[in-house]
């Protein structure tokens, strides 16, 4: 009947929807990037599925790398996780006259081998990141960092790179002049999280996820 052959049609969009995200979860693992779209086309071509229109969203997506991650890579990923959250309470200490936020996958929980530690800072003028490094002696990238405000509202952020303790960490800027609310997170469209020296200094100090004794 119409209404069966609907329901199989479905089923199957659901399950190659759920591919596509456990497909994509791993290409973004793999690779360190946290850039959704990329990883759902470059899914979408590994299964032969690039004419679908039932993508699976950016939510869904973080779900699939979250059981991934308790699945295959349960002995490191939460001790990778640790370690990045630690390297990042030194930056922001270090950083801690602009206010630091730490944001992104380090801060969700989702972070592993290749993931990078980013970190809000709140300066007059992106010149003052610049002197503070180069005073520091750190050798840094200079870049920009392109986020979403609103609906359709972009800003482009100066944004700073350099590499501790082995970690790529990310700097993005707000000056003065930089809309001060969060910006819109890629993951689930609502204010991106951002955790103060405090609040990652509690979520070191709770027992990680999967290590409590069973």
């Amino acid at each position: 009947s119409l209404r069966e052959n609907m329901g199989h049609s479905n089923s199957k969009a659901q399950q190659m929807r759920q591919r596509l995200a456990q497909e994509a979860a791993q290409i973004m693992i793999d690779s360190g990037r946290r850039d959704f779209y990329a990883a759902k086309r470059k899914a979408a071509e590994h299964l032969g599925a690039t004419d679908t229109r039932n993508m699976p969203s950016n939510l869904e997506i973080e779900e699939a790398m979250k059981a991934y991650q308790r699945i295959f890579r349960a002995d490191s990923q939460p001790r990778i996780l640790q370690h990045l959250r630690e390297v990042a309470l030194q930056a922001m200490k270090f950083f801690s006259n602009y206010k630091p936020r730490l944001v992104g996958s380090v801060l969700r929980g989702t972070a592993d081998t290749h993931s990078v530690i980013t970190l809000h800072l709140f300066a007059d003028t992106s010149e003052e990141i610049d002197l503070f490094l180069l005073d520091n002696a750190i050798p840094f990238e200079e870049g920009e960092k392109k986020l979403r405000f609103g609906t359709d509202h972009y800003v482009n952020l100066p944004m700073f790179r350099f590499v501790a303790e082995d970690v790529p960490v990310e700097l993005v800027v707000f000056t003065h002049n930089a809309p001060h609310q969060s910006p819109v997170s890629p993951v689930d469209g609502h204010g991106m999280r951002r955790a103060d020296i405090r609040e990652l200094q509690q979520l070191l100090a709770s027992p990680r996820p999967g290590a409590e004794s069973p």
